[in-house]
């Protein structure tokens, strides 16, 4: 079975490719037309094929998969704007890639409404709140940024316009773009702080642009995020939190890439994990942690700090919590419980070949339980080791002096499974 998807551009009427017009034209009853209704209308008269309303994906999938066992030969697709940018064309490859697909650009709405304000698509950052959480947008609203937002009926333009006053953005200027390629398109330019109480009802269909103010935004545009941002079990800053230098190298230690399944066993208030989840965005993290007042903290800082697209919260103890977690590239022991020794072992044969494990100790304890850890590693000859000690020491006034109150020292271990090394 052949599937065709096809961009329609941004136009009332579609705006196609002289390719993908013949092909339209060609197609007979035994072939089928997928689009929503308002999509279909604009090709009407120009096919005989079958037409078939878009339904939800997670049925679109089984329709297919029943149309290829039924010897159907042509499938179309029709998508909005371009088919492969934030469109349908994506989930066609993710799901169908082993059929022969062919896709058909087409102007997108992004492009379009950057042409409509003046701004050049490589300056500007594309970010999707369509079927996300509209928090998500705040790790974006960072002063001089340019965001171009795919919306949905939950990230109207005045609901962004309330983030950008929560974020300490208001001086930011939104344009909303409705209806493009219609002739009654409208482009308006709004203040943020202007309108965030408006009942304007915008059509649903609209892109939106911020251009976001020169102030000093709620939250930090570098990794190192300081203490007091957090929402603690023991007030700003301070409780169960991995404080900022140390979890900078840890950052760092870790290694973070695309793609990466990353566990955080024994998350606490959500340091390390939030900050993970925050930069890695194509990253899925995984926070685990028992204690409920540390675990209703690390909720609240994952609204803060809007990352529940990657961030998923398990409360329980592990090992137990982790049976049914996504085999992980990297794991940070922060946390215990007592229960060192055991959450190495299985932490260890979680990991594939190449996977980190990287573990922070600061009592006797844990360090001794480290070190035993690493004599196994050495006999068995199967990580690549290294280790090493943070010592901090902060500036505070005491009787009117400044001095420097050291912290506890940290050692954070890693080891890296070897490819040579038997799960």
């Amino acid at each position: 079975m052949q599937i065709h998807v096809i961009g329609l551009g941004v136009a009332q009427n579609a705006a196609l490719s002289l390719e993908a017009l013949t092909l339209i034209r060609s197609l007979t009853k035994d072939d089928r037309l997928v689009g929503s209704e308002r999509q279909l209308k604009t090709v009407f008269g120009c096919h005989s094929a079958t037409p078939f309303i878009l339904p939800k994906l997670s049925e679109l999938k089984e329709v297919l998969t029943s149309w290829k066992e039924s010897r159907v030969k042509r499938v179309v697709v029709l998508a909005s704007g371009d088919p492969l940018f934030y469109g349908i064309g994506s989930w066609v490859k993710c799901h169908f890639s082993h059929l022969d697909v062919t896709y058909y650009p087409n102007v997108s709405s992004i492009q379009s409404a950057c042409h409509q304000s003046g701004v050049s698509l490589q300056d500007a950052h594309v970010v999707s709140v369509h079927g996300r959480p509209l928090a998500s947008l705040r790790k974006h609203l960072h002063k001089n940024k340019t965001l171009v937002l795919l919306t949905d009926s939950h990230s109207h333009p005045a609901a962004i316009a309330q983030e950008c006053v929560r974020a300490n953005v208001g001086e930011s200027r939104i344009t909303v773009c409705e209806k493009l390629g219609y002739s009654d398109q409208n482009v308006e330019t709004f203040f943020a702080h202007q309108l965030q109480d408006s009942e304007r009802a915008f059509d649903s269909l609209n892109v939106v642009l911020v251009e976001v103010s020169g102030q000093q935004a709620l939250l930090p545009s570098t990794p190192g995020f300081p203490d007091d941002l957090y929402v603690t079990d023991k007030g700003q800053g301070k409780g169960m939190i991995t404080k900022r230098e140390v979890r900078l190298a840890i950052l760092s230690y870790l290694g973070a890439e695309e793609g990466d399944v990353i566990w955080d066993v024994g998350a606490g208030c959500g340091g390390v994990s939030i900050e993970l989840a925050y930069w890695n965005a194509r990253a899925q993290i995984y926070a685990i942690e028992h204690h409920p007042e540390r675990f209703n903290c690390l909720k609240r800082n994952q609204e803060k700090f809007g990352v529940a697209q990657n961030l998923t919260l398990i409360q329980g103890r592990a090992p137990a919590s982790l049976e049914l977690l996504p085999v992980p590239d990297r794991i940070f022991i922060g946390g215990s419980d007592g229960e060192l020794g055991e959450l190495l072992r299985v932490n260890w044969d979680s990991l594939p070949e190449h996977g980190v494990l990287l573990l922070s100790s600061v009592t006797d304890t844990t360090q001794l339980e480290a070190m035993n850890f690493t004599n196994i590693r050495e006999v068995a000859d199967d990580a690549e080791l290294e280790s090493v000690t943070i010592q901090v020491a902060r500036s505070e006034t005491l009787a009117g002096s400044k001095m420097r109150k050291p912290a506890l020292p940290v050692t954070l271990w890693r080891y890296q499974k070897r490819v040579s090394a038997q799960k």
